[in-house]
């Protein structure tokens, strides 16, 4: 009995280790989502920004000219 109850903590323990492996595991991935979402959130405010700048740059530029292409 007693060298059963010595197996079960042992088995008990290393399950113990596992969760807390897996629960580090979690954490550690729970942070880097958080951070590339951030990172993500900052890139798509820079490319609304450029998008507008684009805008702007384009609205100053003379209209197109209809012309033919010289091989016609």
């Amino acid at each position: 009995n007693a060298r059963k109850r010595v197996m079960s903590s042992d088995r008990l323990d290393q399950l113990e280790i596992h969760v807390a492996e897996q629960q580090q595991m979690l954490d550690d991935l729970s942070e880097v989502l958080t951070r590339q979402t951030k990172e993500i959130e900052a890139l798509k405010a820079r490319l609304s920004q450029s998008d507008g700048r684009i805008a702007e740059l384009e609205a100053g530029l003379p209209a197109p000219v209809n012309e033919k292409p010289p091989h016609y």
